[in-house]
């Protein structure tokens, strides 16, 4: 179907670009859903034509390459309007700060309060902070009602150590998830534990039955695996047994994510200037498996120093990333989306149309919807329906 639909288009014009392929795509998607729209288990993934988008881009690459001489260099396209890096540099940042978010940038106080109400509660929840007996409901009823003036604080660009000392709540777990749920829709840990409870299992029985065999790389990460996991189980485990493999399959680094310490290290005696500036877990151990507690890290500031929960945790990573306006790093990139997509088998679930949250160090363009992540998925869904 899609070598007849791009003979058809390249007869009309050789000069077929993104930009028609995505106008083609989209009515092909209209018209007949049920077949091409890319939706898995009743989500939409993306806009639900990315991937018809690609196999006809794929397809007209396919066809050009035997008349474009080898030693010509293509160059870059002008008709990629759904691109953000058609946009320019300050306005595609903000689109990657604002990606994923329904309540970025409040324009307005909440009618019942004042800027001098909102200073009260700030105070009166950093004096919560120091007592170990407060009201968790209290603390999330503030927290909610200043979210106008967490957000004017963030997006004025306050440093970590700043907002740290100002809003201590934001950096624990409790405070973060109201934030991220006012910021985003999504419910973070709920949510999180949720597609983990119904697609935990299910993701990992694939990369084991169907990776692990297939490839030399996937045998050697999984071998590992299994010896430092040892006799280990539970959620927790799978957890961190599915984010090394997914960083195998991706190909991106274990310490773009986590940063080993000793298990007795104290947070003054972390070297943060070997740290990452991104989000980053530092584990207290030889291995996220006999790690005795999380120490998440932001632009080199110890958010967290004592959490013995690995989800808890890697939330608390996660939601950095939106709360305080922080890019994928490109390192990771494939990883996070897999992980912040929300069909499927992934976790987060957020699935914006447009716009990608990673960062762009060059000139690159970049989809939408990440193709190896869009590929991913379609071939656990498929392995899936062939099993039942």
């Amino acid at each position: 179907m899609v070598q007849i639909v791009v003979t058809e288009m390249m007869e009309k014009s050789r000069h077929v670009g993104k930009k028609h392929s995505t106008v083609v795509a989209k009515k092909m998607v209209a018209k007949y859903p049920s077949s091409l729209q890319d939706v898995i288990e009743g989500d939409i993934v993306g806009a639900g034509y990315h991937s018809l988008v690609k196999q006809l881009q794929n397809r007209i690459e396919n066809v050009r390459r035997t008349t474009t001489p080898k030693i010509r260099k293509r160059k870059p396209q002008t008709d990629d309007s759904d691109d953000t890096d058609e946009i320019p540099l300050e306005e595609r940042a903000a689109m990657q700060d604002t990606y994923g978010c329904v309540k970025w940038n409040m324009k307005f106080l909440p009618l019942e309060e004042t800027q001098q109400s909102q200073q009260q509660k700030m105070e009166k929840l950093k004096v919560m902070f120091q007592q170990s007996d407060a009201n968790p409901d209290e603390v999330k009823c503030l927290m909610k009602s200043t979210f106008y003036t967490q957000r004017q604080h963030v997006n004025q660009g306050k440093s970590i150590k700043w907002l740290r000392e100002e809003w201590p709540f934001l950096f624990d777990d409790l405070g973060l998830s109201v934030h991220f749920k006012e910021l985003t829709g999504v419910d973070l840990k709920e949510t999180f534990t949720r597609n983990l409870d119904l697609k935990g299992k299910r993701l990992l029985h694939y990369m084991t039955t169907v990776w692990v065999p297939k490839n030399k790389k996937f045998f050697e990460t999984y071998a590992r695996i299994q010896r430092i996991r040892g006799q280990q189980s539970g959620c927790s485990d799978d957890v961190k047994e599915i984010l090394l493999l997914l960083l195998s399959y991706f190909d991106e680094k274990e310490e773009s994510l986590f940063s080993y310490v000793e298990d007795t290290c104290l947070a003054e005696e972390v070297q943060l200037e070997q740290v990452l500036l991104t989000p980053t877990l530092i584990v207290c151990g030889q291995s996220c498996f006999s790690a005795t507690r999380y120490m998440p890290s932001l632009d080199r500031n110890l958010i967290n120093t004592s959490i013995s929960s690995f989800i808890s945790a890697l939330c608390l990573m996660f939601g950095s990333y939106y709360c305080f306006n922080v890019h994928y790093p490109s390192e990771l990139a494939s990883t996070l989306e897999f992980l912040q997509r929300r069909v499927n088998m992934c976790f987060f679930s957020i699935n914006p149309e447009k716009g990608t949250k990673v960062e762009n160090k060059n000139s690159k363009r970049r989809l939408n919807v990440n193709p190896r992540v869009l590929t991913l998925i379609q071939d656990i869904s498929d392995h899936e329906w062939r099993e039942t």
